[in-house]
């Protein structure tokens, strides 16, 4: 699941959370994409005591490849993205 906040009226900069949830994977899982060079590890979901883990990136307006990597190199997909692109999930801002 993905949300998105407005952070500061008049900007184009948008919280965007990334929720999977806690059992979709044993061990560490990131969200990787283009806002972040595809590197894993600099925005790791946290597990949260409701069940989920999640992530919350600041981003400005424009669209965004990315995807879920798991420990083991285990690819994970985002089921609520709006669009793809290949493999990867597309997130467009403003949404």
């Amino acid at each position: 699941m993905i949300k998105m906040t407005t952070t500061k009226p008049g900007t184009a900069a948008t919280k965007v959370t990334f929720v999977l949830p806690a059992d979709v994977h044993d061990g560490p899982v990131s969200v990787v994409g283009c806002f972040n060079d595809w590197t894993p590890g600099v925005d790791t979901l946290v597990k949260r005591s409701n069940g989920t883990r999640s992530v919350s990136v600041q981003l400005e307006d424009g669209v965004y490849e990315f995807r879920y990597l798991g420990a083991g190199g285990v690819w994970l997909d985002e089921p609520s993205a709006p669009a793809r692109s290949g493999d990867n999930a597309l997130l467009v801002l403003p949404a």
